[in-house]
């Protein structure tokens, strides 16, 4: 399992951070992770092979999350690079994900699912676990950030997981839903002295990390804010007991290794 990330900021303009964007490489194929609306023109970027992407996760509906979902399949309809596609791609995601494409749809007029491969649409629910290729195994669990929130758990058929909150407020069940997990992927949107609770700040992260043992951890999904300290500094405060990495757009990761 080979981790990369095509996006680590939000919807606040940057010079080196995307909106949200992970691209996802198994024994059975790849899979994106949120598509924010920089993902299609990063995939290309970084030279992955968008045109045969076997399956799409959206974690909620807010634009930083899903915006690139539409370009990129008008973008797929009419590319060189799909006319031989046969093979479906799967796109999974909460309950309304099928509306939300539908409602792309009625705003573009591109008919987004009229592909010359098929396009599917699975609706997941929280803690009832599915296939999401040949041989991963998924798992959902509800998150506090919008009504439709969700993190999800990715097991490989070598028994390689990953986790990934999306975004998120504090909540402890995420540990345990992270459990030894190879690789522990969290929002930490703030530093400190976060506005509310549809987010973290580092010490909430850093405490469901210690909680969870993972082998490793990353932290995500920056507000600028971040640009203005040293992340291995501000990590170190915590006593981390794996090594937690910083998320920047580019960079890649063997997950299970």
């Amino acid at each position: 399992m080979k981790l990369t990330v095509l996006g680590s900021g939000t919807n606040v303009p940057h010079p080196k951070r995307s909106a949200s964007g992970y691209w996802l490489e198994t024994a059975a194929g790849t899979i994106l992770l949120d598509c924010g609306p920089a993902a299609p023109l990063r995939m290309a970027q970084e030279g992955l092979n968008w045109a045969e992407l076997d399956a799409i996760w959206i974690s909620h509906f807010h634009l930083d999350h899903c915006g690139g979902l539409a370009p990129f399949l008008a973008g797929t309809k009419y590319a060189a690079e799909t006319r031989r596609r046969t093979k479906p791609l799967m796109i999974f995601g909460p309950n309304g994900i099928t509306e939300l494409v539908e409602r792309f749809d009625a705003v573009y007029g591109y008919g987004l699912r009229d592909q010359r491969f098929p396009v599917r649409i699975l609706e997941t629910t929280g803690l009832e676990p599915f296939q999401i290729l040949p041989g991963v195994s998924a798992v959902t669990a509800k998150t506090p950030h919008t009504p439709e929130s969700h993190a999800i758990h990715i097991r490989e058929a070598d028994d390689t997981t990953l986790v990934f909150t999306a975004d998120t407020g504090f909540h402890e069940p995420l540990a345990a839903f992270a459990r030894h997990v190879d690789l522990f992927i969290l929002e930490s949107a703030f530093l400190k002295n976060n506005p509310g609770k549809k987010h973290m700040e580092l010490a909430e992260a850093m405490f469901l990390i210690r909680k969870a043992e993972p082998i490793r951890a990353m932290l995500t999904h920056f507000y600028p804010e971040w640009d203005e300290v040293n992340f291995a500094e501000e990590v170190s405060r915590f006593d981390p007991r794996c090594e937690v990495i910083e998320a920047a757009d580019g960079f890649s990761i063997t997950v299970g290794v």
